[in-house]
């Protein structure tokens, strides 16, 4: 039931320097890699000079630099808080981009003009500071530097790490101890465990692990506020993410008994098994979108994310069911999270610090309402499917080509499959990794002159045949008019994203085709490099004698299920068929077959709020981009072979 359309003990360290390796194409980066080029060596020389200049551990710039970005430069443009560069030294406050438009007063981040700070300790122009790495690495440098000194702590290139927890605390830019805090039990994991990835800009980068007891008593000296314990207590959150309480009105607005807003009060999971978790971003800023919350008259989600440090607001009980998905039976059955950001400017608004606490906040969700952490539960709302075929083209398509679900899945401790010791055959069912950073699919239509930024994407597109000219195959909800998929940055018909699992129908050399909304879609994936990997589990084929079997947006019971006094939900098949030879993996085969009837404000008749449950059974199964429903009296239940 789509109610309104969403907007869119301290141990001494010496820090060790880093190895920087040239661009390759084989495994993780080693320390006995080939010798790294001029350009690494150059991001080398940065590190270790700003380290040696301005007296910082290497080991704490290089971990601080990961947090911020994992050693990206976005070659000049900015973040959401105004962010440069591999340390996102930042250029624009946070309240000289919000819309102020009534509603409560929300706690402001302080200030984040670090890049104009940066200058003034180093002398650099803030243009070369925005637009050159090394400029870039001695500005963060002299900043973390800047914040010991105020602490009153020692300063030096071989000061132990331990010693930095107040300084890295500040460099976080929050304004609340929790947050603070949990950037710098980040920034020293990473130190813990270590890092090595291939950046942006074609360098290997290998971080070796310096495990020390962290000093965060300096905390205190920072100066931080600390957040109300009632605020604390009225969440559902990690301790140590300092999520505020904001709720959402639940309130009558009009004389009818259905002018309410703008969620259902519910008794999850006695009223409804909580199956799923969906990522949104918001299509505008923080500020905005907390305006919006509290309006009884707009929808509702259960949590927002603020981008420039990760701080969480918490709007709806879990218990609760907000209207978010557009889907009332995927409402009924999940808590959505709303990120601040623009699904078509992907990782300017994707901070590291937005995916780490966003990891920590569906990490605990998952674990208190048993829901699994794969990418069948932990969903986008590109995946949430229409209702009924009417709805299918209107549904939304966020968060987008540029969420990184591998770096997201690996940051909720469940890393997406990316090896195999089964073949790719007919047959098999595949999981699609293609990479993130080095992924850099064409898109179009983000920007005025319908251009994207070159970036990392998330999926692989699907054509109608064997072949890298061969059309985009067609996705008849999308486009009801039979036109084939394009690379349009909204257009989702020929995707497949990475955690997404489909059946192998047939392999022609690097090709491989998929079952796909109903036919055979390509995509090139050759063992030297393969995007996708076989795994067993199970699978739906239809049932003996037919041709077809239909499939359905969402999992409502059968008419006799309904008591006097609720109307019967019609349950309409979409525009899609699955046909005789086809084969779909099941996501989930263990999902309720309900209606929570919630239609009117609280306290009204009795036969409102409550739960319907009903005997057919249906499965959840990867179908298209989109997840979708099929009844299992339509279909076989059988292990891939």
């Amino acid at each position: 039931m789509l109610r309104r359309p969403k907007i869119l003990a301290a141990l001494a360290v010496v820090a060790l320097p880093i190895s920087v390796i040239g661009v390759s194409s084989g495994g993780p980066p080693t320390a006995s890699a080939a010798s790294p080029g001029p350009s690494a060596q150059a991001a080398a020389s940065a590190f270790q000079a700003a380290s040696q200049k301005y007296g910082v551990p290497e080991s704490v710039l290089l971990a601080v630099s990961y947090a911020e970005t994992r050693w990206d430069d976005h070659a000049g443009k900015p973040s959401t808080s105004g962010g440069y560069g591999p340390m996102h030294l930042t250029a624009v406050d946070p309240g000289e981009r919000e819309e102020r438009s009534g509603g409560a007063e929300i706690a402001q981040a302080p200030s984040l003009r670090t890049l104009y700070k940066a200058s003034t300790l180093t002398g650099l122009d803030p243009v070369a500071l925005r637009n050159d790495a090394a400029a870039n690495i001695a500005g963060g440098a002299a900043l973390l530097a800047d914040y010991q000194r105020s602490l009153k702590l020692p300063v030096g290139a071989q000061t132990s790490a331990a010693d930095w927890y107040g300084a890295i605390s500040s460099y976080s830019g929050a304004a609340d101890q929790a947050t603070a805090s949990a950037y710098a039990d980040d920034v020293y994991s990473i130190l813990a465990r270590g890092a090595a990835r291939t950046t942006n800009t074609g360098q290997q980068i290998v971080m070796p692990a310096v495990k020390v007891t962290p000093a965060k008593s300096q905390l205190a000296r920072v100066g931080l506020r600390a957040a109300p314990k009632a605020a604390a207590a009225a969440t559902e959150c990690p301790a140590q993410l300092g999520c505020e309480s904001l709720p959402a009105p639940y309130s009558q607005y009009g004389p009818g008994a259905g002018d309410y807003g703008n969620h259902d009060l519910a008794d999850r999971p006695k009223t409804g098994k909580i199956d799923y978790i969906v990522i949104h971003d918001t299509e505008g800023s923080w500020q905005g979108t907390l305006n919006l919350i509290q309006d009884p008259t707009y929808v509702s989600w259960q949590y927002t994310m603020r981008s420039s440090d990760g701080h969480v607001w918490q709007h709806v009980d879990a218990k609760d069911v907000a209207w978010h998905a557009g889907n009332w039976y995927v409402n009924m059955h999940a808590i959505g999270i709303e990120h601040e950001g623009f699904a078509a400017q992907g990782a300017t608004w994707y901070t590291d610090v937005l995916y780490r606490n966003s990891a920590k906040l569906v990490r605990y969700l998952a674990q208190k309402n048993n829901i699994p952490l794969d990418r069948a539960h932990i969903i986008g709302h590109d995946q949430v499917p229409g209702t009924v075929p009417a709805n299918v083209a209107g549904m939304h398509w966020d968060p987008g080509p540029y969420w990184d679900w591998e770096h997201y899945f690996d940051l909720l401790g469940a890393p997406i499959y990316g090896h195999s010791i089964f073949p790719v055959k007919a047959g098999t069912i595949v999981t699609v990794k293609p990479g993130f950073a080095d992924n850099q699919q064409v898109v179009t239509g983000c920007n005025a002159d319908g251009t994207c930024a070159p970036q990392g994407t998330n999926f692989v597109y699907l054509r109608q045949a064997p072949d890298d000219a061969a059309p985009l195959v067609k996705d008849l909800g999308n486009r009801p008019n039979g036109a084939d998929s394009t690379t349009q940055v909204s257009d989702i018909g020929a995707r497949a994203a990475a955690g997404s699992q489909y059946v192998v129908a047939e392999r022609s050399g690097d090709w491989v085709a998929i079952w796909y909304l109903g036919a055979k879609a390509w995509f090139k994936s050759p063992a030297s490099a393969p995007d996708a990997f076989a795994k067993p589990g199970l699978v739906v084929k239809p049932k003996a004698g037919k041709a077809t079997v239909p499939v359905y947006g969402r999992a409502y019971p059968e008419q006799a299920a309904y008591p006097a006094g609720i109307p019967y939900q019609t349950v309409t098949p979409l525009q899609y068929t699955i046909g005789a030879g086809q084969a779909y993996p099941v996501g989930d085969a263990n999902i309720e077959t309900d209606y929570y009837r919630a239609v009117t404000f609280a306290g009204q008749p009795p036969t409102d709020h409550v739960q319907v449950l009903g005997k057919d059974r249906y499965y959840q199964i990867w179908f298209g981009h989109r997840m979708v429903y099929v009844r299992a009296a339509d279909v076989d239940l059988k292990p891939a072979f």
